[in-house]
C-alpha cells in the first residue's frame, strides 16, 4: 500500500443513484449527456482518517460525487511505496476494492472497456478504472501483467518518483530511461490491451517507452515543464511524442503548476492551453490527482500535510516542488463544483463547447476505446 495520505484518500470513488438529468452545463450540453472522466483521482473523504485497506463510502462522498457530475475516475490501487510486499499488497487491494464495488453495485461499475464508462453515465453510476502508480509489483516476471489484467487493472503506470526495475522515475537523478525488463512489461501491456502510463516517469523513460510501445501511451496526470520547470511536469518533446502517437495527456490540479507551489485555477487553464497548443485538442484532458470532497479546515490540515511531506521525504518518494506549505490540490478549484467551474473558465477563454467536452472526458474515452476496445 501507499504510505502517503493523498494516495490513500484517492483509492475509491462513488456516485449516487439519483441524477440531475437535463440540467444545463457550462458548455451548453445537458447533464444526462455530459461525460467527465478524471484520468487520475479519487473520491475519498480527506476529513476522515481510516485504518481500513479500502474505507467504506460515506453519505457525504456519495452526495458530493453525484453533485460533481463525474462519470468515471482512474483510482490508484496497489503498491506505491512502503514496507509491504508489492505483489501481495496489490492483490489484497484489488480484492478489497472488488468487495466495495459488490457492496455498492447500485452506485459503482468496475471498468473493463470503454463501453462501461458509457454504461456508468447511462445508469447514473460511476466507473472505477483500476490503475497502478508503480510497476514494482511486477517483480522480475512480466507475465504478472496478465495476472493483473485478468483482475481488472486497466492502467499500468511504470514508475513512481524514484527508479524501479522498469525505469527511472522523475526524481531519479541519473535519468537512465527504460530498462530491458521495462520493455518486456510494455510489450505485455500492449498484448493485453492495458494503458501504459508515463506519469511520474523520468524524461528518458517517457521518451523511450513511447517509442517502445506498439500502442499509444498516456501521461494521465502531469503539467507542462515549459510553464513550470519541475521534474513532475513534462517537456514539450514528451507531450508532443505522446500525442503524435495517438496518446492522451491529463493535466493535474497540483502545486507543480506554479513556480511558487501555490497553484490556482488560472494555472490549470494555462497548462491546459499550453498542452492543447503542443498536442492538439484531441489528446488533452484532466487527471486532477485529487478528490471531489474538499478539506473543510485548511488550517488544521497544515499539521497533517507537514507530516505527510515528512513521511514522503523519509521514504524517498517526495517530488521537487512539494513542501509543507504547498497543498496537493488547487484551493480555488476543488469540491463538487470543480469540474463545472473549470468548464466555465475555459468557456470564458473562448473555447468552444466541443473542445471543452473533449477536455472534460471525450478525449480520454476515445483513447480508452483505442486501447481497451469498445
Amino acid at each position: 500500500m501507499t504510505i502517503d495520505r493523498r494516495s490513500f484518500l484517492a483509492t475509491l470513488a462513488a456516485f449516487s443513484a439519483s441524477s440531475a438529468a437535463g440540467a444545463q452545463t457550462a458548455t451548453g450540453g445537458t447533464e444526462d449527456k455530459r461525460i467527465v472522466i478524471n484520468a487520475l483521482g479519487g473520491l475519498g473523504d480527506p476529513n476522515e482518517d481510516s485504518t481500513e485497506l479500502v474505507p467504506d463510502l460515506s453519505p457525504r462522498v456519495l452526495s458530493e460525487a453525484h453533485a460533481s457530475g463525474l462519470t468515471a475516475v482512474n483510482i490508484t490501487l496497489g503498491y506505491v511505496a512502503g514496507p509491504d510486499d508489492p505483489y501481495e499488497a496489490s492483490v489484497r487491494d484489488i480484492a478489497a476494492t472488488d468487495a466495495l464495488v459488490r457492496k455498492h453495485s447500485q452506485d459503482l461499475i468496475k471498468v473493463y472497456a470503454a463501453a462501461d464508462i458509457l454504461r456508468a453515465r447511462d445508469e447514473n453510476r460511476i466507473g472505477l478504472i483500476y490503475g497502478f502508480q508503480n510497476g514494482a509489483m511486477m517483480g522480475s516476471d512480466a507475465s504478472r501483467v496478465d495476472t493483473f489484467a485478468d483482475l481488472g487493472v486497466r492502467v499500468f503506470q511504470l514508475t513512481y518518483n524514484p527508479a524501479n526495475q522498469l525505469g527511472d522515475g522523475s526524481m531519479a537523478p541519473e535519468n537512465r530511461g527504460i530498462t530491458d525488463f521495462g520493455r518486456e512489461v510494455i510489450a505485455r501491456c500492449n498484448a493485453r490491451r492495458v494503458m501504459v502510463d508515463l506519469s511520474h516517469s523520468g524524461q528518458n523513460t517517457c521518451l523511450e517507452a513511447a517509442h517502445a510501445s506498439a500502442q499509444p501511451i498516456s501521461i494521465n496526470h502531469t503539467g507542462c515543464r515549459a510553464l513550470t520547470d519541475l521534474p513532475r511536469n513534462k517537456t514539450d518533446e514528451e507531450l508532443r511524442l505522446v500525442a503524435e502517437a495517438g496518446g492522451f495527456i491529463g493535466i493535474y490540479f497540483m502545486p507543480f503548476l506554479n513556480p511558487t507551489g501555490h497553484a490556482s485555477a488560472a494555472d490549470v487553464v494555462a497548462h491546459l492551453e499550453h498542452a492543447v497548443n503542443i498536442c492538439g485538442e484531441d489528446h488533452v484532458g484532466i487527471g486532477t490527482d485529487g478528490s471531489v470532497t474538499q478539506i473543510d479546515d485548511l488550517e488544521a490540515y497544515q499539521a497533517v500535510l507537514a507530516q505527510e511531506i515528512a513521511d514522503r521525504r523519509a521514504a524517498g518518494i517526495s517530488a521537487a516542488g512539494e513542501r509543507p506549505d504547498t497543498y496537493p490540490f488547487v484551493v480555488d478549484l476543488r469540491g463538487p463544483e470543480q469540474f463545472r467551474k473549470l468548464e466555465s473558465l475555459l468557456a470564458a477563454k473562448g473555447w468552444s463547447s466541443a473542445r471543452i467536452e473533449k477536455i472534460m472526458g471525450r478525449n480520454f474515452l476515445r483513447y480508452a476505446e483505442a486501447i481497451w476496445g469498445t
